[in-house]
C-alpha cells in the first residue's frame, strides 16, 4: 500500500495558546482573555486562540489516514519549541514533508515514525517544529493500521512488544479556572483523578503562605465525600501549581516538603500528586531540586508523590529526569515529544525504571489527537492519561474514555 497524496488543513484547538510568563508576572484574568502585554515571542496577546494542522494522507486504495498537530497552551515557555500556526507551518509541510510522503511504499510505523521525526529543517538545521512530527506521525499509524486492517493500539503493541490493555487506563481530568463547578462534573463521571486546578499565580490561587491551595485541597476532600457515587469511589488528588510554591517559599526545599506536608494531611485519605512544584527556568537546576525534594519525601515514607512537568519535555529530558528519580511520576507531555514513537518510547522506559508513567499532553489539542493518544495509553499502559482536549471536563473525558471502551469492546469482539 503506497501513499497517494498528501492535503492539509488549518483548524482551532481545544482551548488557547497562553504566554505564560505573562500570566505569572502581570497578566490580569479579564473575562476569557487576560489584559497585559505579552512578552514570550511570537505571542500577540497574552491569549490568543489555539490553532492546529489536519495531516491527511490518501492512500492508494482509497482510504484516508489522518492526524492532527497541535502545540501545547503555554508554547514558547519551558524550553519548548515556538508558537505554532496554521498558516506558517502549513507551507512547509507541502514544501517539505509531502514529497517525501507521496508515492511512499508503508512499511513499519517505527521506520516511517522515526523518519519523520528526524526530519531537520533546511535553515536552522534544527529537527522540525515538534508539533509537525507529533501530527504526521499520527497519520502515519493511521496509515500502518489501515493497510494492514488493525486497530493503532495493536500497531503499537505488535511492533513494541506489548500487549493492548483489556481494562481501563485511569483518566486524570482538568478543571482549568472554573475549580469548583468541574470538580462536581469530575466527581459525578467518576474520573479516577481530579482536578489539576491550574495554580498558576501566588497571590490569587496558591495564597503567599499557601493558605489558597490549602483550603482547596481540604474542600475537594470533603467535596469528594459529599458527592462520591459510592463507597469505592477514592480519586488522586493531581493539583499542577506551576511552580508557585517554589516561588511562595523562595525555592527553599526544607520550606517546601514543610509546606507539602501540611497538602497531604489536608488530603488524607484521597492520595495527593503535586505537579511541578517549582521552576527553576533551566533543565539541570530543575532536575536536582526535584531530585532533592523526591528524595526528601521518600525519606520521610509520606504517601504525596511529585510529578515532573516544566523542563522535562522531550524524550531525552525524560529519561534524563527517570534516570535520577526526579519526580515519582513524569508526565510525557505529548506534543512535547515531537513524533509519537517518542510517546511510547518514554512510557515503556520510565515503567522500566519505576518511575510513574503519566500520558499527558494539553488542554491545546483535538479530538484527533487525543484519539491516537488513548490507542498508545492502551497498548502501553500508563499509570494515567489526560483528558483532553479543553478545560470544559466534558468534552474531553467523553472523547477519551469513549475511544477506550470502542477499544475494549472491538477487541473483546474479535477475541
Amino acid at each position: 500500500m503506497r501513499i497517494k497524496d498528501v492535503i492539509c488543513s488549518g483548524g482551532k484547538t481545544g482551548f488557547f495558546f497562553d504566554d505564560q510568563k505573562a500570566i505569572k508576572s502581570s497578566a490580569v484574568p479579564d473575562g476569557a482573555a487576560y489584559k497585559g502585554t505579552p512578552v514570550t515571542k511570537g505571542f500577540t496577546a497574552v491569549r490568543q486562540a489555539g490553532e492546529s494542522i489536519s495531516v491527511m494522507l490518501l492512500l492508494e486504495d482509497g482510504q484516508i489516514a489522518y492526524g492532527e498537530c497541535a502545540a501545547v497552551q503555554y508554547s514558547g515557555a519551558g524550553g519548548r519549541d515556538p508558537l505554532f500556526l496554521a498558516e506558517d507551518f502549513i507551507p512547509v509541510i507541502n514544501r517539505q514533508i509531502a514529497p517525501l510522503l507521496k508515492g511512499k511504499e508503508i512499511t513499519t510505523f517505527r521506520e516511517m515514525a522515526e523518519e519523520i521525526d528526524n526530519l531537520t529543517d533546511g535553515n536552522t538545521g534544527k529537527k522540525i517544529h515538534t508539533a509537525l512530527r507529533y501530527g504526521i506521525t499520527q497519520a502515519i499509524l493511521d496509515a500502518v493500521a489501515k493497510s494492514r486492517k488493525l486497530l493503532m493500539a495493536e500497531v503499537i503493541a505488535d511492533e513494541y512488544n506489548t500487549e493492548v490493555s483489556d481494562r481501563e487506563i485511569p483518566i486524570f481530568t482538568q478543571s482549568g479556572d472554573n475549580r469548583y463547578e468541574n470538580v462536581d462534573k469530575m466527581i459525578l463521571k467518576g474520573a479516577c483523578v481530579l482536578p489539576h486546578g491550574l495554580i498558576n499565580n501566588v497571590e490569587s490561587k496558591l495564597g503567599k503562605q499557601g493558605e489558597l491551595l490549602l483550603k482547596y485541597v481540604e474542600w475537594l476532600k470533603n467535596r469528594v465525600e459529599e458527592l462520591k457515587p459510592d463507597d469505592s469511589y477514592e480519586p488522586v488528588l493531581h493539583i499542577d501549581v506551576y511552580g508557585t510554591i517554589g516561588i511562595a517559599f523562595d525555592n527553599d526545599n526544607k520550606k517546601v516538603l514543610e509546606y507539602l506536608k501540611k497538602l497531604e494531611k489536608a488530603a488524607y485519605p484521597l492520595k495527593l500528586r503535586i505537579e511541578g512544584p517549582m521552576d527553576m527556568d533551566d533543565r539541570e537546576k530543575q532536575m536536582l531540586a526535584l531530585k532533592e525534594i523526591t528524595a526528601m519525601i521518600d525519606a520521610e515514607k509520606m504517601s504525596l508523590q511529585i510529578v515532573a512537568d516544566e523542563w522535562c519535555n522531550t524524550w531525552e529530558d525524560i529519561k534524563y529526569f527517570a534516570d535520577n528519580r526526579a519526580g515519582h511520576m513524569i508526565q510525557i507531555k505529548t506534543p512535547d515529544l515531537g513524533g509519537i514513537n517518542n510517546i511510547v518510547e518514554a512510557v515503556l522506559y520510565c515503567k522500566e525504571k519505576g518511575i510513574g508513567a503519566y500520558q499527558g499532553g494539553t488542554c491545546n489539542e483535538t479530538d484527533r489527537s487525543a484519539q491516537v493518544c488513548v490507542h498508545l495509553a492502551m497498548a502501553t499502559k500508563p499509570d494515567q492519561i489526560l483528558a483532553k482536549p479543553g478545560m470544559g471536563v466534558d468534552e474531553g473525558f467523553m472523547i477519551v474514555y469513549n475511544e477506550m471502551q470502542r477499544i475494549l469492546a472491538l477487541r473483546n469482539r474479535m477475541a
